[in-house]
């Protein structure tokens, strides 16, 4: 069973995709640098979805090899993201952590006479 895409649908999904891209580069540019790794981090949520999304897209077209292909493919980029976004938290959170025990503040010298 050969899923075939006509052309009017494959124009909407170029369609979707290129103002997705748009509306991805767009959103990104705005956010400032201080607060881009805590929000890609709360955007792990999403590629979550997107792999859930590309395990149906690849099970529901068993004859198609293109759909099986490209579900694969977002599988795959989508595992990426979501690893490397907890890779790079992790790495955020170790930053702040203080590596040595807090020390006794050095007080001062009492009784100081001039």
């Amino acid at each position: 069973m050969e899923t075939q895409l006509d052309a009017a649908a494959l124009i909407d999904l170029i369609f979707l995709f290129v103002i997705s891209i748009f509306l991805g580069v767009e959103l990104i540019s705005k956010v400032p640098s201080i607060l881009h790794t805590p929000l890609m981090s709360g955007s792990n949520a999403i590629s979550g979805i997107t792999i859930v999304g590309a395990i149906l897209a690849t099970g529901l077209t068993p004859g198609s090899n293109f759909c099986t292909v490209l579900g694969v493919l977002a599988m795959t980029c989508a595992t990426i993201n979501v690893v490397g976004g907890y890779l790079v938290t992790d790495r955020m959170l170790r930053m702040f952590k203080s590596k040595l025990p807090s020390s006794p503040r050095a007080q001062p010298s009492a009784g100081k006479q001039k």
